[in-house]
């Protein structure tokens, strides 16, 4: 077979220009997603299999306009492309253009090529050609570029083979430069950086003065040499500008020759559409439409699946505990590991319909119009139009939602979005607002058609949203930093979603969120277990003080073995935990129990049902097959002798974990990103008092 060694190729492309689906294409399932060293963006690496059975280790970098960074993930193209020691850097560049925008994509692909590695461009969306009246001569474009062109279509699956084909005979590829800027700048200015740099492409150098601030592969004269060059700024800036100008007359130069479109033959239905969809006032009627069928469908999609794992999870249990030996870790299985694993399964189907629909908004180019539809709204509130994307990401997860505020320019605007992101209700909220709101809100439908329980749901959306821009507004009134940016954002075409991106997609967000919540639960629910089976050393005598309570107590209303469990509960570790903190949390409406699960929940939000299905399994000896909303709906507060859930209680719970910060991932991650344990912790208590207040409030009128 030759070499073995995988070829390494890495991914470049503006935004949206079906990178992403190509990476797919390439890798299949075979991908995993981890972080750069040093930083909390996303690298998605995967292997793919090339003719001749050779293997490519395929590298997906962040979208970039220009290897000229505004921005951390930009920032991360340039080291990678830049760092020839590096892991990550490439035996041969892919650079993805759309077959729409190629004009502005061949800036970057002019920049990379003039970096002296093999290149290829892989022009997308070639499926689209007819219906765009668009011309494109292939053998002439590959001439000009002195270079590999392949019309592909990642969606359709359309040269992909030819792409590898081009991958595995990447040493054929001409590396000559493509712009030759030093001729057209400053001639004598370049001739003398060659002669200082003569192993170095001059382009590399170029961007050694004009772009980075730490150099891994220079030694200190070459330092103090480029240091020399970058104290002339004036000239500097002046030449990056020429630089920019002469790529775009080549460009243009080389288009004329080789793409024209006529749009008589064009059959675009874009524009049309846009006129709706962006429309000063249908265009929000839209979006709120829309956004109302997918919480519809989140309850009634996911209702039948959602009681079958209920169930299942606690006949499991159930079985279990008849099946094992008496003992320890009988109890710790069937009542700590079973119950809170399931307190997180039974949520899946919820959650991989709402990923389901965010990645088909995503895929088709809605999403781009809602960002462009809320920007004129986000300006009010302080914020950049950019914000939108950090927010909208954040019905998904708040960290890689205030990761991605790294793409805004004005440190007030991001500093301001990152600070309320965790306002918006993420995917974590949705199992504790799932069983409360089933608990709470009855089965009913609003003129035959709308759900009351998934209208709900898009009301506590619509809350966390709410706070999100009426905190912001506060914030840009009260933090006295000045800053100014502007707000750029892409329009991609509509088309019909790829079902493999959406599958890959849901796929890939739910298992993270499962496995990433399943060991905090796990873990959490073993040391739930432990502290609510044993307690002080009177702990061991409980049986016979609960007799010695109970021998004049008559018309019990439950078994001997129910309220036995229930007493050894109230005064296990965790009993007395919960009993120390109930005064400060029973004017919300809550008891002990549910301020065990408070606490807990401080490691994540979807904890909360975790926890108090341990804790009720523990504190109930029914052998029968009980789900935990079953068990939850069952709880009697013991002062009133009615149901422990009702609707105050329920709407102050929801009303809480709408605001609180409950969150220990997303301060870590908002530490990292303001570089200062000032910010989280103003977040944690702002959010805290807030949750506090509301839940107070909202307790207190529906009581």
């Amino acid at each position: 077979m030759g070499d073995h060694k995988a070829i390494k190729v890495a991914l470049v492309g503006n935004p949206n220009t079906g990178k992403t689906s190509l990476f797919n294409q390439l890798t299949g399932l075979n991908q995993k997603v981890g972080n750069y060293p040093g930083i909390t963006v996303d690298k998605k690496v995967g292997r793919a299999v090339l003719p001749g059975h050779r293997a490519a280790s395929v590298l997906d970098l962040p979208g970039t306009y220009s290897i000229n960074p505004t921005t951390i993930d930009e920032n991360i193209v340039l080291q990678s492309l830049l760092n020839k020691g590096g892991k990550d850097f490439p035996d041969v560049i892919v650079v993805v253009a759309d077959i729409e925008n190629i004009k502005r994509n061949l800036l970057l692909y002019s920049q990379i090529k003039d970096l002296e590695i093999p290149t290829i461009l892989a022009i997308n969306m070639a499926d689209r050609i007819d219906k765009k009246g668009i011309e494109i001569d292939l053998d002439q474009l590959k001439k000009e570029l002195k270079s590999e062109v392949v019309l592909i279509s990642a969606r359709k699956n359309l040269g992909i083979d030819r792409l590898k084909e081009v991958i595995v005979n990447y040493q054929d590829l001409g590396t000559a430069p493509m712009a030759r800027i030093s001729e057209r700048i400053d001639k004598d200015y370049f001739d003398e950086l060659k002669k200082k740099f003569p192993e170095r492409s001059i382009y590399k150098v170029w961007l050694y003065i004009t772009q980075l601030d730490h150099f891994e592969d220079l030694n200190k004269e070459q330092l103090d040499i480029i240091e020399t060059y970058k104290k002339d700024k004036t000239k500097v800036k002046r030449y990056q500008h020429k630089e920019t100008i002469f790529r775009y007359q080549q460009i243009n130069e080389i288009l004329k020759k080789t793409y024209k479109v006529d749009k008589k033959k064009a059959k675009d239905l874009r524009s049309k559409l846009d006129k709706v969809l962006t429309h000063k006032i249908f265009g929000y009627i839209i979006f709120a439409v829309i956004l109302m069928m997918i919480f519809q469908s989140i309850f009634d999609w996911a209702s039948i699946p959602m009681d079958f794992i209920d169930a299942f999870f606690a006949r499991l249990s159930t079985l279990v505990h008849t099946t094992l030996p008496e003992g320890y870790l009988n109890d710790l299985i069937s009542e700590g590991i079973i119950p809170g694993i399931g307190g997180i399964v039974i949520f899946i189907p919820q959650i991989a319909i709402l990923f389901l629909f965010v990645s088909i908004l995503e895929e088709t180019g809605y999403m781009s119009r809602v960002v462009f539809l809320m920007d004129k709204i986000m300006r009010r509130f302080g914020m950049s139009g950019k914000s939108v994307v950090p927010l909208i990401s954040g019905t998904a997860c708040a960290i890689p939602a205030v990761m991605a505020a790294r793409n805004i320019s004005g440190w007030k605007e991001r500093l301001i979005t990152i600070l309320v992101v965790p306002f918006v209700t993420c995917s974590a909220r949705l199992p504790v607002y799932a069983i409360i709101i089933a608990l709470i809100i009855p089965q009913e439908r609003i003129m035959g058609i709308f759900s009351l329980q998934g209208l709900t749901l898009l009301g506590l959306y619509l809350l966390g949203f709410s706070m999100a821009m009426i905190s912001g507004y506060a914030l840009h009134k009260t933090l006295k930093v000045e800053t100014r940016s502007f707000f750029l954002i892409e329009m991609p075409d509509y088309k019909l979603p790829s079902l493999k991106n959406v599958f890959f997609t849901v796929v890939e967000k739910t298992k993270a969120f499962v496995f990433g919540a399943g060991k905090i639960i796990l873990a959490i629910s073993i040391v739930l277990w432990f502290l609510a089976s044993n307690g002080p050393a009177s702990f061991d005598e409980a049986e016979a003080v609960f007799e010695d309570q109970q021998a004049n107590v008559s018309n019990q209303s439950s078994s001997y073995e129910a309220r036995l469990a229930s007493y050894k509960l109230e005064h296990s570790y965790i009993g007395v935990m919960g009993k120390s903190i109930e005064p400060a949390i029973k004017p919300l409406g809550y008891d002990w129990k549910i301020g065990i699960a408070l606490i807990s929940s401080f490691a994540a939000r979807e904890v909360f049902v975790g926890s108090l299905a341990t804790i009720y399994s523990v504190g109930d000896d029914d052998e029968e097959n009980s789900t935990i909303k079953q068990r939850m709906g069952e709880e009697i507060n013991q002062e009133t002798g009615k149901k422990l859930f009702n609707l105050p209680v329920g709407m102050s719970l929801l009303v809480f974990y709408a605001f609180a910060m409950q969150c220990i991932s997303t301060l870590a991650v908002v530490k990292r990103e303001t570089n200062s344990w000032k910010w989280p912790m103003i977040q944690l208590v702002g959010m805290g008092i807030i949750a506090y207040v509301a839940s107070f409030i909202t307790y207190s009128l529906l009581i």
